[in-house]
C-alpha cells in the first residue's frame, strides 16, 4: 500500500487549503468516489463528477438519492480523487458536506462542459433540465496525498 501524507497538517484559515501539485491535479476532469456516512453508521461511497472551486469541492446530484439524505443527517464524509494506476497521485479530502441549490443551472453547466465534449454536455443539460438537481460542497478539513 502506497505512502500517505497530510497536504496540510497543520491548516490555518490564511494558509492555502491545497498545494499547487494538488490543485494541478484536483482540476482534472476524473472521477472522485464521494463517501457519506449511512444511517446505521456504515460508509456510503459513490462515484461523483466534481470541481475545485477555490477551496472547496462541488459535486451535483438529484436531491432525492441516498447521499442527499445522509448529509442532511450527517454531514461528515469524505472525496477521494484518484490513486488508481497511470494517475500518478491520489487525494483523500476529509470534511463537512453542505447543500446548495443550483440556479440557472450553472454547476450542472460547469461540470457537464468539464467532463464531456461540448456536443454532449449540451444534450444532458438539456435532458436533465426536468431534474431537481443541487450542488453538495464539501469544505475539506485534511487533505491527504496518497502516493
Amino acid at each position: 500500500m502506497g505512502r500517505m501524507r497530510l497536504c496540510n497538517p497543520r491548516h490555518k484559515g490564511s494558509e492555502p487549503m491545497f498545494s499547487d501539485e494538488a490543485r494541478t491535479f484536483l482540476k482534472k476532469p476524473l472521477i472522485a468516489r464521494m463517501t457519506t456516512i449511512d444511517p446505521d453508521g456504515y460508509p456510503h461511497t459513490v462515484p461523483v463528477w466534481f470541481y475545485l472551486d477555490g477551496d472547496e469541492v462541488a459535486i451535483i446530484a438529484v436531491r432525492s438519492t441516498r447521499k442527499v439524505a445522509h448529509i442532511a443527517a450527517n454531514p461528515k464524509g469524505a472525496v477521494c480523487v484518484g490513486g488508481d494506476s497511470g494517475d500518478g497521485a491520489g487525494y483523500l479530502l476529509k470534511g463537512e458536506f453542505s447543500i446548495e441549490e443550483d440556479p440557472d443551472d450553472f454547476w450542472v453547466k460547469t461540470l457537464c462542459y468539464h467532463y464531456e465534449t461540448p456536443e454532449q454536455a449540451a444534450k444532458d443539460v438539456a435532458d436533465w433540465a426536468d431534474l431537481d438537481i443541487i450542488v453538495i460542497r464539501l469544505k475539506p478539513r485534511r487533505v491527504i496525498k496518497v502516493a
